[in-house]
């Protein structure tokens, strides 16, 4: 069991949105942990380490019953950040959980994914990796990123899946049609990343405020006329905000919560104040005529651009 909201800890090292305060961010967990939220979600890879490492001294004196860390592993990256691929050898598996593990300061992660899919290792042999670090204690229990329906059930039967962690807002709406399908089939949970669309759906972003090394830069959907056109759906969600008397991120973030009670939104705050904005969202009811406004404002398929480049997007199970 985990907060409805969690805290993805991405942005805070790293550079992947544009510079970071380590301070901040610091104080902006211990803001979550003292609002209630348990769930910290994070990847080996993030800041190559840094990220980890900086969550441990910002976790340290917690007690560790108080929170569920989230970690997702294998990715590899060159010193310059690029991405390289995914290693889910089970070899790999039990190493990377021993350098997490030294990171962040703990004797167990609460649950553990691989980022992506390895197309040269079966699922099966990954998971059963996983398997084993929960028989010996390190694993409470597993999980998925970024994964089909398919992956999804070859997966659970290894070994239960505890949830999925998969992109889901107004604007990326691909798991809606085999994937959220098959985790209420098979009870598994969602823990829903990108309900702002990295910004881009939140009511805040400025188009001048990418800054070089910001990862953003090349995403489609942020580029050009395509970031013209979702910006003008964004100015759409803020009339109905406006009518709920609610901002436009705690709209998008309670439109995904109502999608499924077993979805639990994860939202990447840098700061306090991005923190204390999400917040409110978790109480916000939509009701049906809500949701039938928000759908028409924010149709299904209406944003323009991938979610990412080219590239990435091969790596992912689901598209937009």
């Amino acid at each position: 069991m985990v907060s409805a909201l969690g805290l993805g800890a991405m942005g805070m090292t790293g550079g992947a949105y544009g510079a970071a305060d380590r301070a901040e961010s610091i104080a902006t967990v211990h803001a979550a942990l003292d609002a209630g939220v348990t769930l910290i979600d994070t990847s080996d890879h993030y800041g190559t380490g840094h990220n980890e490492m900086l969550l441990a001294e910002a976790l340290r004196g917690r007690r560790r019953d108080d929170y569920q860390l989230s970690v997702k592993f294998g990715a590899l990256v060159s010193p310059d950040g690029a991405f390289l691929g995914q290693d889910n050898r089970p070899v790999a598996v039990k190493s990377r959980l021993a350098q997490s593990l030294t990171r962040l300061g703990v004797d167990h992660i609460d649950v553990y994914r691989p980022a992506r899919l390895d197309p040269a290792v079966p699922v099966e042999d990954t998971i059963g990796a996983i398997k084993e670090m929960v028989e010996a204690g390190y694993v409470r229990h597993i999980g998925l990123s970024e994964v089909g329906a398919d992956t999804i059930r070859r997966a659970h039967a290894v070994h239960p899946i505890a949830d999925l962690q998969i992109e889901y807002s107004l604007i990326s709406r691909a798991v809606e049609a085999e994937v959220l399908p098959a985790l209420r089939e098979l009870g598994i949970g969602m823990t829903a990343y990108g309900v702002l669309s990295r910004g881009l759906i939140s009511g805040h972003w400025d188009p001048a405020a990418v800054r070089p090394g910001d990862h953003r830069a090349m995403m489609p959907r942020f580029s050009g006329d395509n970031a013209a056109h979702n910006l003008a759906l964004v100015e759409a969600l803020r009339r109905v905000a406006a009518t709920k008397g609610c901002t436009v991120a705690q709209l998008a973030i309670a439109w995904v919560a109502a999608q499924d009670p077993g979805i639990v939104t994860v939202v990447g705050a840098r700061t306090r104040k991005r923190l204390s904005e999400a917040l409110p969202a978790l109480d916000l009811e939509l009701t049906a005529s809500d949701l039938a406004v928000i759908e028409q404002a924010v149709p299904a398929g209406s944003a323009r651009g991938d979610r990412y480049p080219a590239a990435m997007m091969a790596s992912v199970g689901v598209g937009n």
